[in-house]
């Protein structure tokens, strides 16, 4: 199990000038902690990851935008289907006779569901 992202607020802290000097000890507290944030005028500029961190990022990612991907997938799809009604050739007919119809039903029991 993963454990949850650190809000930037809570990481801990170097500034620009430890980093440039004490690299040693700024590696070691990345190894520590899993991740600094590197200040400059007090204001966190960046956050050093370890690979291990990054890596588990960047899969995150990889799969938030493939599961994005296949929904938009499925919404392309189900919009060209609707689309492609319109484009048979009795489609006039049908939205003529919707018109035509005013909102009463007739006989017919109204269809409900994904295909309707």
């Amino acid at each position: 199990m993963t454990t949850p992202p650190i809000s930037i607020e809570n990481l801990p802290r170097q500034n620009a000038s430890q980093v440039k000097n004490k690299w040693g000890d700024v590696v070691r507290q990345v190894r520590q902690n899993g991740s600094v944030a590197i200040t400059n005028h007090s204001a966190v500029e960046m956050v050093l990851l370890d690979a291990a961190t990054y890596q588990q990022l960047t899969e995150s990612l990889a799969a938030l935008q493939a599961r994005e991907q296949s929904v938009l997938d499925e919404l392309s799809q189900r919009f060209d289907a609707r689309l492609a009604s319109l484009h048979q050739p009795d489609a006039g007919a049908r939205l003529g006779a919707l018109f035509d119809a005013k909102g009463k039903l007739g006989s017919k029991r109204p269809k409900v569901g994904a295909s309707h």
